[in-house]
């Protein structure tokens, strides 16, 4: 059986994919500053879901229609969701919008 931190999990802030144990060692690529997920297991709890539909594999961000179409064009390379279920934080949507 395969621990929880082997499961895969959608940042609930840009639909990044990767491990919980990843989010835990090296936080979200795109969103780290902002959600401080790095060595805070209880932080990627609430800022990743496990509930997604789909995968992107994105390689070269800037030239994909389909990045474009998902608006993640100006995001790193890597698996992204193409829908996540769930919601970040009230006090971290605000910071996410530059608000807080």
């Amino acid at each position: 059986m395969a621990s929880r931190a082997d499961h895969l999990r959608s940042c609930l802030g840009c639909k990044f994919v990767q491990r919980a144990k990843e989010f835990t060692q090296r936080g979200c690529p795109n969103c780290e500053a902002i959600l401080e997920m790095m060595q805070d297991t209880d932080q990627v709890i609430r800022c990743t879901t496990s509930n997604y539909d789909g995968l992107i594999a994105l390689i070269k961000p800037e030239e994909s229609w389909v990045a474009k179409w998902q608006r993640i064009e100006k995001r790193v390379p890597g698996l992204y969701a193409v829908k996540t279920e769930g919601n970040l934080p009230q006090d971290l949507q605000e910071r996410m919008r530059g608000g807080g």
